[in-house]
């Protein structure tokens, strides 16, 4: 039997007996308390460091100014810059840029660049120039959220200006709240867009489920916008983005007052490098004008305004969403409490009533479901970046060019049984499968009862807002002079604990001291110590009271909201119709676009017997590959190596306006447009023999041919001179091909 002493660091555990692990794990904790105290030091140290910067922020890039905005007309604390790529990547100056934008919502900017593997990353390393839109902590004197659209605007055409052999417009990535301004931006002004992708993003603010989504009462039962107006006005004419990031944080009670805590003094050996560089961004509070705050509050999270084309610019135009003709790319989660899917996609069950009418406005929407990932998680993860963000960024000329319509992207990992392996830029396969209205709907969300709560509790803050202001608004802003908003603002308690746990502290400072001395004489308890077993059970037994005590809260405010707002007698006070059905914020019809309508349909039907074998073979294309119901990734690359193998190659744009249109004469009237394709084909039976080659060869390079594809190939055959029943045989490798002479490649 081993007489070798189980705790060897104390040189005396023989003699503590049964004391031993007690000993041992009483000095760890008090090892491991003083290093926390520490980290907690470090952090109100950074959080002062981060904040003297002339512009904070959290990229992890070298960064380059291109465009200041408070140097604008209409100045505003946004700015152009262009990230420097880290060494190893080489950008390819064809490839359209990205532009990505952060959310001000409470926090710094930087979190879009915040690792090597994020949304800035995983762009540059598949070869695009990329851009950033951040911000400096506070406001310009009077700037607007309109003021910041134009800005950005400026910002966009400038990146186009830099890149003018690039081969599509900017592909903009707009991060929780910066992905409704974007989405506001490209309704104003859409050609200045490619792809646009919203990660997080509320544009439907009322929606969710009921029993999982209690953010979204919050502005109900405060009684409306009155409150951010009062904050405003005691700040001074600003709103401390402390109390946006405190709503976050209430979110989750258990991860805010213990779980983020006990998991850096748990592991303070190595956990503290990733809190704090966490912390530097969520502690980076900044600070928004009251015209800013009044108007996301009451045009959006309480008006609820965007997508019924309710919110208008200050010379009267109203913005509608419809009037974006760009691909729209929309990143939502299961797991996200802030921006659950129905808040992130029930926009699109607003403004259209089916998925023709999407096709009606030329539309393409693509979006994607996590199961699990949380709010953060989305523009944060590297999990994400390396899989979506990634999958998205290798794609965005696929996204650019599917046909108008729904789609989910759907992800599959690559294996060695993968087909066409090569053609896929990654470790996954992207696959845009279509989807109807009803997906959307199957999600979960309001129902009519639902929707006039919500119409009530707006009709209560517009009431109380006006009523603030008439008789409040007027004595909080005399007894705020500047002198007490900005004392007010330092003893936010979220601002507060950095002053109290940092060296302005005289009694926190010695803690530094106190920590190289543990780390010098660190003696970490073993791992099946007893007492650390008991120590997880109680941080478990803490957090599951916490999260009961949440959902308690939770449960509470959902049944308050719905008693008080539903209550008939306060709907009709207010003017709301209580049989009210459907939808009743939906956006209103124009006639004038059924009009265009019908006038792009009968320029379409007159249009099906003109072309050649470029239109011939696109419409071709996509007729064999409708059974299939989706777009994968590579049948896209096939293409695009066919492209690349020609020097007069039909540019991008070029090929997106072909795709599009042979896509609505197949689905305005399919069986004239299938008809009429023979006669777009050249009669050199050797160019329609190689033709039908290049078509076989992109409809394969997914999965064998068989089902209804194949039988639409063996019907398609004869049209380009080749036996039906020689349909379906092997031809040679893309890099082989031959070019069809006379003709260009599309």
């Amino acid at each position: 039997m081993s007489t070798t002493p189980k705790y060897p660091q104390f040189g005396f555990g023989q003699f503590l007996g049964p004391f031993a692990p007690a000993v041992e794990y009483m000095t760890d904790a008090a090892q491991r308390s003083i290093l926390f105290w520490d980290v907690m030091r470090q952090r109100g140290n950074q959080y002062y460091a981060h904040k003297a910067e002339t512009v904070p922020h959290v990229l992890e890039f070298g960064i380059e100014p291109v465009v200041d905005g408070r140097k604008l007309a209409r100045p505003v604390n946004y700015g152009l810059v262009r990230v420097v790529p880290p060494p190893g990547v080489t950008i390819d100056p064809t490839r359209r840029p990205f532009v990505v934008v952060d959310p001000r919502a409470g926090h710094g900017p930087g979190i879009g660049g915040f690792k090597a593997d994020s949304e800035i990353g995983v762009a540059m390393k598949a070869g695009h120039p990329c851009y950033f839109i951040g911000f400096t902590p506070d406001p310009m004197p009077g700037q607007t959220i309109e003021d910041i659209a134009r800005a950005e605007a400026i910002f966009l055409e400038r990146v186009i200006e830099l890149h003018p052999d690039a081969n599509g417009r900017p592909c903009v990535i707009g991060n929780c709240q910066a992905g409704w301004a974007v989405m506001i931006l490209a309704a104003m002004r859409p050609e200045l867009f490619g792809p646009i992708i919203v990660a997080g993003a509320p544009l439907s603010y009322w929606a969710g489920v009921r029993g999982k989504n209690p953010m979204r009462y919050s502005g109900g039962l405060l009684g409306g916008s009155w409150l951010a107006a009062l904050t405003s006005d005691m700040g001074g004419g600003k709103f401390n983005g402390a109390w946006l990031v405190q709503n976050f944080e209430n979110l989750n009670p258990s991860n805010t007052l213990w779980t983020k805590q006990y998991t850096v003094y748990d592991k303070v050996d190595t956990e503290g490098p990733r809190y704090l560089g966490f912390e530097r961004w969520w502690g980076g509070h900044v600070n928004l004008n009251a015209e800013e705050i009044q108007f996301i509050v009451d045009e959006l999270f309480v008006g609820n305004h965007l997508a019924a084309g309710e919110v208008k610019l200050s010379d009267g135009t109203a913005i509608d969403l419809r009037n974006i003709d760009r691909p729209i790319v929309v990143l939502c989660s299961k797991g996200d409490n802030i921006t659950p899917p129905q808040q992130a996609l029930g926009w699109i069950l607003d403004l259209y009533k089916d998925v023709n009418e999407i096709r009606s406005y030329g539309q393409t929407i693509v979006y994607t479901i996590h199961e699990s990932i949380g709010h953060l998680g989305i523009f944060v993860s590297g999990g994400v970046a390396r899989k979506e963000h990634q999958e998205f960024s290798s794609n965005i000329d696929l996204i650019d060019v599917l046909p108008p319509g729904l789609y989910e992207a759907v992800f599959e990992a690559k294996t060695d049984a993968t087909q066409s392996a090569d053609l896929v830029s990654g470790e996954w396969v992207m696959r845009c499968e279509q989807r109807t209205l009803d997906d959307i709907r199957a999600l979960g969300g309001n129902d009519a009862a639902d929707e006039r709560r919500f119409a009530t509790a707006a009709r209560v803050s517009e009431m109380n807002l006006a009523l603030y202001r008439t008789f409040m608004q007027p004595s909080v802003r005399a007894m705020c002079p500047p002198a007490l908003a900005e004392a007010m603002r330092s003893m936010h308690p979220l601002e507060l604990q950095y002053s109290v746990f940092s060296d302005k502290n005289p009694l926190i400072s010695p803690t530094a001291e106190w920590a190289r001395q543990a780390r010098e004489h660190r003696a970490p308890a073993a791992k099946d110590n007893p007492f650390l077993a008991l120590q997880e059970a109680m941080s478990k037994q803490i957090v599951a009271g916490l999260d009961a005590w949440g959902n308690m809260r939770d449960s509470f405010m959902e049944q308050l909201f719905l008693a008080v707002y539903g209550s008939p007698v306060l709907q009709a006070a207010l003017g709301i119709d209580p049989a009210g059905t459907g939808r009743p914020r939906q956006a209103g019809k124009s006639p004038l676009h059924q009009q265009l309508v019908e006038g792009r349909i009968a320029e379409l039907k007159a249009h099906m017997t003109k072309g050649g074998l470029h239109e011939g073979l696109v419409r071709a294309l996509l007729w064999v590959g409708l059974p299939r119901g989706s777009v994968d990734e590579r049948g896209f690359e096939a293409i695009r190596h066919i492209r690349a193998a020609y020097a007069d190659a039909v540019p991008l744009h070029e090929f997106k306006a072909l795709v599009r249109e042979q896509f609505l004469m197949l689905l305005i009237d399919e069986k004239a447009a299938v008809a009429s394709l023979p006669a777009l084909l050249p009669e050199d039976p050797e160019i329609r023999r190689k033709a039908f080659g290049l078509l076989r060869e992109v409809l394969s390079v997914r999965e064998a041919l068989s089902g209804a594809v194949a039988e639409r190939l063996r019907q398609a055959a004869p049209w380009f001179g080749v036996d039906p029943a020689r349909a379906l045989d092997k031809v040679v490798g893309l890099p082989t091909l031959t070019k069809i002479e006379g003709s260009k490649a599309s």
